[in-house]
């Protein structure tokens, strides 16, 4: 009996310690946490913000990260440049200084047209690529047409279709005519016209870098001019 008084007080001693240090709080209710708030470190440094500034924040942070993304440099445009026109001499030499540049298939040559008309041809405007010469081959291959060539050359028609030439225009539009009556819609009739001695060269995919050394070039040629093509 005496062991359990002893213990008792020991329990309630403990408890009053606990109370009067604020471990426990406060039985008025006025304090909601326990006195161990006040030895926060640097709690006179805290502050409440309010929700608008809180949303203001936010947005400075997200026009910041923004802006650093738009500070990325922009990808360069890639074009086609045709530069002429050259006699046959200068064209060689042209060619010569190009040839460390390795193009290939970026590069290319062709004659420029003449002032005469040489005759007229049927045709369906260049696909883009052989892919696309190729597929639309097959719709006319479907339609039971089988006369036409795809044209591959460096001409401004490459990978068009020729569907036949002719020596007058009349001849032309009456092909023409029996195309569509297979079901052909999207062929055309144009003069060709008679070649040149002059030549000019084609390149694709070029960016800035490349365009400034192929402009360095030609200005070693008073008579050739550049300009964008299709």
């Amino acid at each position: 009996m005496l062991k359990f008084i002893f213990w008792s007080l020991v329990a309630i001693n403990a408890a009053l310690f606990a109370y009067g240090k604020g471990y426990l709080g406060h039985f008025s209710g006025n304090e909601r946490e326990p006195e161990r708030l006040l030895n926060q470190l640097n709690a006179d440094k805290l502050a409440i913000v309010s929700a608008d500034k809180a949303n203001d924040a936010s947005a400075a942070t997200a026009a910041a990260a923004s802006a650093a993304a738009s500070a990325k440099p922009a990808p360069e445009v890639l074009a086609c440049v045709e530069i002429g026109s050259f006699v046959l001499a200068d064209a060689r030499r042209f060619e010569t200084q190009l040839a460390p540049l390795n193009l290939g298939d970026r590069q290319s040559r062709h004659n420029l047209p003449g002032n005469e008309v040489s005759s007229y041809i049927v045709y369906m405007p260049p696909q883009g690529s052989k892919e696309g010469a190729d597929k639309k081959a097959g719709e006319l291959r479907a339609l039971g047409v089988t006369n036409y060539f795809i044209m591959n050359d460096n001409s401004p028609l490459r990978w068009g279709i020729s569907l036949g030439v002719f020596k007058t225009e009349s001849a032309a539009q009456n092909q023409l005519a029996i195309l569509m009556k297979q079901g052909v819609r999207t062929a055309r009739v144009a003069p060709r016209m008679s070649g040149s001695k002059l030549l000019a060269f084609q390149f694709r995919d070029v960016d800035t870098e490349l365009k400034a050394k192929l402009e360095q070039f030609r200005t070693g040629y008073p008579n050739a001019e550049s300009h964008a093509c299709k």
